[in-house]
């Protein structure tokens, strides 16, 4: 009886060579240690990036919402693979092999388990929906009165900042429409030797209304942990309040052409004391315009400005 047992439910399989098992295991090692080599390269992660898990240091007051997503995301997925990755190897271990005659009895259906698995990813991804949203509307909220307002223009391949002179007036600007939150802009722009610095005060709600005359752009600064689309025909706003004294790295996160990796700037983030010596030193430099100005002076030559963009422009 244990015969016809065995004849049913087993199949004569092939010995394991102790060569194969010892050629998996030091494929496995040999792929663990890559990665950990690949990620070791140069100065990339530091002590503090492993801690972030690759974030940088938030430095603004909106970028700890992005940070704690982001960190409890990492969280969910690890404990799920210790969950999925130790199911697998308790189902290695408990159903192996036991001998070179037969395989162990095949369960082709279980509801229960079919069920759970159908379930639980939906549970998550509601779950990280709910959260994500939250976030996102925290990232894009806009207060109706920013302490300062600096029109951005995204361009091939370069950025001008355009920083407002005297009193603010929020209540009438309208981007859109040719309407600004000042009468008078000192401005800064960067060519192709020259990288352009942003600098904003620090402790204040800065409001960046976002201009292209070409193509898509994207205006982001990793240390603010967020990011937005600068698009042509439109003007996308987008508020942040540094809460850290230094200098950042700022780029375009958009492919926007050949030269896209020259679209680099310096973010400085200083006292609001310093800020306005500097929004003063620029004017005093004779940088300045009735309107804020839309690109350099080779703005002009890019192909698709329509004429309401080449009027704005500097001359």
């Amino acid at each position: 009886m244990d015969r016809e047992r065995g004849s049913f439910v087993g199949l004569q399989l092939p010995k394991r060579t102790a060569a194969r098992t010892k050629r998996v295991a030091m494929g496995a090692m040999l792929g663990a240690l890559l990665m950990s080599l690949s990620a070791c390269g140069g100065d990339a992660w530091t002590r503090d990036q492993w801690a972030n898990l690759a974030m940088p240091d938030p430095a603004s007051a909106q970028a700890p919402y992005t940070f704690d997503l982001w960190r409890w995301a990492w969280v969910a997925a690890m404990v799920t693979g210790v969950i999925v990755w130790g199911l697998i190897f308790y189902a290695m271990w408990r159903f192996r092999r036991r001998n070179d005659d037969e395989i162990p009895v095949q369960t082709r259906y279980n509801l229960p388990l079919e069920v759970f698995y159908t379930i639980a990813p939906v549970l998550m991804v509601v779950v990280f929906f709910f959260h994500t949203v939250k976030v996102q509307d925290e990232m894009t909220n806009i207060s109706p009165d920013p302490d300062v307002t600096i029109e951005v223009m995204g361009q091939q391949w370069t950025w001008t900042f355009n920083h407002g002179i005297g009193e603010q007036n929020t209540a009438e600007a309208d981007p859109e429409n040719g309407e600004y939150a000042y009468g008078e802009y000192a401005y800064t722009s960067g060519d192709a030797g020259t990288i352009p610095t942003l600098v904003l005060p620090v402790d204040q709600v800065v409001q960046f209304n976002l201009h292209s005359p070409d193509v898509i752009h994207s205006f982001g600064v990793p240390a603010f942990l967020t990011k937005l689309d600068v698009i042509p025909g439109r003007v996308n706003q987008l508020q942040v309040t540094p809460t850290v004294e230094g200098t950042f790295a700022g780029k375009c996160y958009e492919l926007c052409g050949e030269s896209h990796a020259r679209m680099l700037f310096t973010v400085e983030v200083v006292s609001q004391e310093e800020y306005a010596a500097y929004v003063e030193e620029l004017r005093a430099s004779g940088d300045v315009s009735d309107e804020p100005v839309l690109g350099g002076d080779y703005v002009n030559d890019q192909v698709g400005l329509d004429e309401h963009a080449q009027e704005g422009s500097h001359e």
